[in-house]
Order: structure tokens, then C-alpha cells, then sequence
């Protein structure tokens, strides 16, 4: 509906109304901030980002940049336990917080005469954290908990989990976000703070205000509140183990008798986004529109679904802003009385005859279209518009690579597609996962695991 929509808009000469503009600016003490104007509500959103997530852990303490997260609402010295988002909900606002492989992010969203509040509740606790021995403790049970109901009881969650695992053997990105279970109960309120004092900082940090506000007026609070506190002068660069060259296929089966359905997915290794060289993952993310964005119209969807019959749903996902070397995935569930085996012999096929037929022009004009439209309609979010960038700057990307990227996916031509497949599609890059019941007998030459989007645990 929503390309319909902006088939209808270009063709009156018109565009969706869209957030106004980005603008930049620095703290002599590190702090990176960037306003984004959008005058159409008396409303802003106020969002830090720290250049740390889980990725960025030492090896055996997975977890400890999630529970820092839960901690950080534990008060400061002018602060009481949970008296920051208190305030913000009793001024009708919203607030919370976020962890993913790369970065740790904060936000508010409140009425725009209330950014003063939530920028100097926020620089408060940027330098000034208190953690009570008892609060970490409390804590320590709320992630584990949140553990056992969101991955333990999760099947697919669970298979997610073991996907990684065996996609990424050395890269921290094959540990879970909200890290593994025996690491976890091991976390301790010392190794929080360690953590808080090591990565939290204004030179390591990101400010992103969006909204009813103005660039001069936002760097000077901006000054007010964050301006005064001190940088981290010893802050090391990111340097993380790297995934070695994948030598050969590798293929697990998940059986668990929560699954209801049985399923398969595949991960390949796929090149990441790269500040000022975005060409390879902008042709990446229209082959996944290609491939499995449309159940109706899509390659795998034309040919396993609504051509041999072999399945009953087929997708891909590839999401390219990462740091490090990311994946490409596909997911099939096969039809009744299709195994797994054989569902994965038809995607073998199906990607096999893409190959060599390439691309249909009608379809790829209107795959360019759609994700044209979805970057145009993306802006008219400011929150959204405000995570963009903020994800973008908390992984080393610069405002003008965010801006450049719809022009750069927008430039990707049908040669530029065919060869990223070329490249992407290599035996020896991927995990094959089957998952199914326990109580089925397991298959013959049964290769298994899922693919799994960059994972962010919210608090």
C-alpha cells in the first residue's frame, strides 16, 4: 500500500511529509550530537547512544552490557532507584533503553518544553551512577529472568541462538546479546561498574535530539548538561576477535517438541555497511527484497510456493549496519508432507536457477521503487529518523553516509545485484538449520540452524 501511495505522490510531483534538517555539532569534551527539526508536534525525542554492546565484551561476561542497561536506572547522587523514568512519565512521557552487538542506547520521548528535564536527568547519569550492592543483586534476577521468558522458553529464540553459534565461531557476534546463561549468573556488581566506567563517557557517546527544537538552542543545553563532565582520556579503540575464513557448509538440527511447524533457515556471511563504501550492502539489501520480500512476487516465493508447492512461506533477511562481517538469511517452512530435506534440495534449486536466469527488469523496477518508497515514508518517523542515526553514529558511520544511502540504493543496478549474489551464495559461507519437534525420528543428512537479525534485548 505504501508503494501505491508513493507511486500516486511521484506521479503528482509531490513527497511525504518528512522530519527537516540534520545538522551536527561537538562538545569540547567528545560528546558527537546531531538535531534533527521536525516542527509538526510540540514533541521531541531525546536519545544517547554509547559506542558499546555486547560485542564489545571480554570473553566469559556475556551479558554485562544488557544488566549495566538495567542498572543505569538505579539512580545517582540527586537521583533515587527508578526516579528518572518516573519523572518522565509523570511529564507524559516515555522512556527506555536498548542493547544490541554494537551499541547501548537510551531515550526519552516527552513534550519539547521538557527536553531541559530529560537532557540533564540523562548527563546525570552519564558520569554519576550509583549502584547499591542490593540493586545489582535485584538486577542480577531480572535478566536472568528475562532470559528464561524471552530465549529459554522461546524455541525459536533458542535456534536463533545456536544459528550464530555456529555461523560465527570466533566473532562475538555469535555470543547472544543477553548473554549465556552460566556467564550470566556469574556477573557481578564490580564487573558493572568496570564496564560503566570503561565505555560510559561524552567522547564515547552519541546525542541525538529529534523534534520541535532548533540546532543553536539544543547544543546549548547540550553544553549546559553534558558540557561539564569529563572525557575518558585513556579510551581505547574498538578492537574485537574477527571471524576466521569459513572453510566448509556447516549444518545443525534443533529438535525441541515446542516447535510446531517444522522449518528451515540459512545464514550466509555477508559483507557489512561500510562508512563512505555502502555499494556492496545496498545491492545486498535489494537482493533480499528480490528474493523473499514478497510472499506473492518473490523469487523463492514464486518458485516454492506458488510454483512447485514445496513450501508454504519463504522469506530473506539482510540487514548490513554492522561493524563487523554480517549475515544474509533465508527462511523456509516447508508444505505437509514436505520434509526438510527436501525443502532444502528445492531452495538449493531455486537459488541455483536465479543464478542463471538473473533478474526479471519488470520486477526489479518495482523492487527499486518499493525500497525507494520505504526510505522516503522511513523519514516520516522522527523517532525512527532519530535511531537512524544514532545507530549509524554509534557504529561508526558519519551523518553524511546516513544521508547518502538512499541515492546509493537508488544507484544499484541489475549487474550490481547478479554480482553480490555471485559473491553471497558459496556453500562453504553458510549454516543450514532444521528445526522440528523432538519426537520426530531424525532425518537423514539433516543440516540445520537459523539466521538470525541483529538482536536487541530491551529493557
Amino acid at each position: 500500500m505504501r508503494a501505491f501511495l508513493f507511486a500516486l505522490l511521484m506521479l503528482a510531483g509531490l513527497s511525504p511529509a518528512v522530519a527537516g534538517n540534520v545538522s551536527t555539532f561537538e562538545l569540547e569534551n567528545g560528546l558527537k550530537g546531531v538535531v534533527i527539526e521536525d516542527h509538526r508536534a510540540p514533541v521531541v525525542v531525546h536519545m544517547v547512544w554509547y559506542k558499546a554492546g555486547s560485542a564489545d565484551e571480554k570473553r566469559g561476561k556475556s551479558g554485562i552490557a544488557h544488566y549495566l542497561e538495567h542498572l543505569m536506572f538505579k539512580g545517582t547522587d540527586t537521583m533515587a532507584p527508578g526516579e528518572l523514568s518516573k519523572t518522565v512519565a509523570a511529564n507524559g512521557g516515555s522512556d527506555n533503553a536498548f542493547t544490541s552487538y554494537d551499541y547501548t542506547a537510551y531515550f526519552q520521548r516527552i513534550a519539547a518544553d521538557r527536553l531541559p528535564l530529560v537532557m540533564k536527568m540523562e548527563a546525570d547519569r552519564m558520569r554519576n551512577l550509583r549502584i547499591s550492592p542490593d540493586d545489582a543483586k535485584t538486577e542480577l534476577q531480572v535478566i536472568l529472568e528475562e532470559r528464561a521468558q524471552r530465549t529459554d522458553s522461546n524455541p525459536s529464540a533458542l535456534f536463533n541462538e545456536q544459528e550464530r553459534a555456529a555461523q560465527f565461531l570466533n566473532s562475538p557476534y555469535g555470543t547472544p546479546v543477553i548473554g549465556w546463561r552460566k556467564e550470566m549468573e556469574g556477573l557481578t556488581r564490580q564487573d558493572a561498574l568496570n564496564w560503566y566506567h570503561e565505555y560510559y563517557a561524552p567522547n564515547n557517546a552519541v546525542l541525538v535530539v529529534a523534534g520541535d527544537v532548533k540546532p543553536d538552542e539544543v547544543k546549548a543545553l547540550a553544553e549546559k548538561y553534558y558540557g561539564a563532565l569529563k572525557p575518558t582520556e585513556d579510551l581505547q579503540p574498538r578492537a574485537r576477535p574477527q571471524e576466521p575464513p569459513q572453510r566448509a557448509a556447516r549444518h545443525i538440527t534443533f529438535r525441541d517438541d515446542r516447535v510446531a511447524q517444522p522449518y528451515l533457515v540459512r545464514s550466509y556471511l555477508a559483507p557489512e555497511r561500510n562508512p563512505g563504501d555502502q555499494k556492496r550492502a545496498a545491492a545486498l539489501t535489494v537482493l533480499s527484497e528480490i528474493l523473499g520480500g514478497n510472499q506473492a512476487t518473490s523469487v523463492l516465493g514464486r518458485k516454492l510456493i506458488y510454483g512447485d508447492g514445496t513450501a508454504i512461506y519463504a522469506s530473506t533477511y539482510y540487514d548490513g549496519m554492522s561493524i563487523d562481517q554480517t549475515t544474509f538469511n533465508i527462511s523456509v517452512m516447508p508444505a505437509k508432507d514436505v520434509s526438510l530435506p527436501e525443502a532444502e534440495k528445492a531452495l538449493d534449486h531455486a537459488i541455483e536457477q536465479f543464478l542463471t536466469e538473473g533478474i526479471d527488469p519488470d520486477q526489479f523496477a518495482r523492487i527499486k521503487t518499493q525500497v525507494k518508497a520505504a526510505e522516503i515514508y522511513s523519514r516520516d518517523n522522527t523517532q525512527g529518523l532519530a535511531r537512524r542515526y544514532g545507530e549509524a553514529l554509534a557504529s561508526g558511520f558519519s551523518v553524511q553516509d546516513v544521508d547518502a544511502w538512499p541515492d546509493v540504493l537508488t544507484s544499484v543496478t541489475e549487474e550490481d545485484v547478479m554480482a553480490a549474489a555471485h559473491d553471497l551464495f558459496e556453500a562453504r559461507n553458510s549454516v543450514t538449520g532444521y528445526a522440528e519437534p523432538a519426537s520426530k525420528p531424525l532425518a537423514a543428512a539433516a543440516p540445520a540452524v537459523p539466521p538470525a537479525p541483529a538482536q536487541e534485548v530491551t529493557q
